[in-house]
């Protein structure tokens, strides 16, 4: 078994199994490409077009900004700290164990909710297609597959996300393919309003997030240094010229306000060319993708607790590995469980609207991490290692501007999301005090 060089707490002699390192540069950047363009597109492409018009695609840009200032602090980070826990260590370092805690918590939070409700989606999907009617049922049993999956190993894992990931790319592709016979039909700078469009963004936003995941193979990356910040930033170029594309061509071939009250905006626009075949078509690759994100998101909240397992800010039993399949098969048990149960919540609507809010504030601290760090000691220069670049000083001018991007994005979201969100916190802060105070009595 491979061998980490620190020595286990309490037991100098002893040393740590790590994960299996068998992920390379293709592999990481599909993962993160596969996470991004998840279910999320296939829904909030219309709900945006409705509010920005034929403008949708400058909301997908504004978004994509958004994301990509806050990428280039991931990579930083990742290039800096190779761990799986990912933001919760990223935190920690420049703000303290508590703070870290609670951004982890939150990431954890935010991954749960997320893969529970594409899981539901996944299950609709396949009910229609299947006719089968207890959606439920149809949701825990993909789970709990996929999470046999992730256990299996990273690399049986990320291959099935490379034919998930093409699938998907291949029925976006057909929409812009569909679309580009009718482009310049309209006038694409046209929208009810500028508030819309900027409204319009911070809902598209959702169908960004993924990207900051990929900073949990760390431990599972050859070369994670110098891999994970190619990935991440790559993985945001690509789907930012799809999801343009995409913006593009569903208002060139129906009105955009049609598209707002569509539950099913991709496949309308695929019929209104191809006929009512489409819908079937685009239901299969959807329920593709949704499978998709549905694994990556398993794979992701599994390896954040087993990073703070590791790191002893959770359970220490969380922080093993399966000696065969050298995953970590206590996270992956909690992960799924979690998942489950709030799988059987049916109606977790509002809550997934507070992962937006919950992530927002997930890059203030990671953004701030960035700047508080290079205070304390300086990037190393390598060419192994990524450094943001365009700093004034010690200060990294796209992190400044990404802690601004997200305020402005929150500022964005309905007041019922913020109060959810708030609370959320709050509720958080007070089971670590309690764990604490509890920890301190024994």
């Amino acid at each position: 078994m491979k061998k980490v060089t620190t020595p286990l707490e309490g037991h100098p002699h002893k040393v740590l199994p790590t994960l299996k390192r068998e992920l390379g540069l293709f592999h990481v950047t599909a993962y993160g490409v596969g996470l991004i363009l998840g279910a999320g597109i296939y829904v909030l492409a219309g709900k945006a077009a409705g509010v920005a018009g034929n403008a949708v695609w400058l909301s997908f840009l504004i978004a994509a900004i958004v994301a990509a200032l806050t990428g280039l602090s991931y990579a930083e980070l990742s290039s800096r700290f190779s761990k799986d826990s990912g933001e919760f260590y990223y935190v920690m370092k420049a703000m303290g164990k508590n703070i870290g805690l609670l951004v982890g918590n939150l990431v954890i939070f935010a991954g749960i909710i997320s893969t529970s409700a594409v899981a539901l989606g996944f299950a609709g999907y396949f009910s229609s297609l299947f006719s089968l009617p207890d959606i439920l049922g149809i949701a825990l049993v993909a789970t709990v597959l996929f999470s046999l999956v992730n256990f299996m190993g990273i690399k049986q894992a990320a291959w099935l996300n490379v034919v998930f990931t093409a699938i998907e790319v291949g029925g976006l592709l057909l929409i812009i393919g569909l679309g580009s016979r009718f482009i310049g039909s309209v006038n694409y700078l046209s929208f009810p309003s500028l508030q819309g469009v900027f409204s319009a963004s911070a809902l598209v936003f959702f169908s960004f997030l993924g990207f900051q995941s990929i900073v949990k193979l760390s431990e599972e990356t050859k070369k994670p240094a110098k891999t994970i910040p190619k990935a991440l930033l790559l993985s945001i170029l690509i789907t930012t010229i799809i999801y343009i594309l995409i913006g593009v061509s569903i208002v060139s071939v129906m009105d955009w306000q049609a598209l707002g009250v569509s539950a099913s905006p991709l496949a309308d626009v695929a019929a209104a060319v191809m006929g009512s075949k489409a819908f079937v078509l685009l239901a299969i690759i959807a329920l593709f993708s949704t499978a998709n994100t549905v694994l990556i998101g398993l794979i992701s909240v599994s390896r954040i607790i087993y990073g703070m397992g590791r790191e002893h800010s959770l359970p220490r039993f969380l922080g093993k590995i399966h000696e065969k399949t050298k995953t970590p098969l206590n996270s992956i048990v909690v992960a799924t469980v979690l998942v489950l149960l709030f799988i059987l919540m049916g109606d977790i609507s509002l809550i997934a609207n507070t992962t937006n809010f919950v992530v927002f504030v997930i890059f203030i601290f990671v953004n701030l991490s960035v700047i508080l760090l290079r205070f304390r000691s300086a990037p190393a220069k390598s060419k192994s290692r990524f450094s943001i670049p365009l700093s004034i000083g010690k200060i990294p001018l796209p992190a400044v501007l990404g802690i601004l991007a997200s305020l402005f994005m929150i500022c964005q979201l309905d007041g019922q999301v913020l109060l959810l969100g708030s609370a959320l916190i709050v509720v958080l802060l007070l089971i670590q005090w309690l764990m604490g105070f509890f920890r301190k009595l024994r």
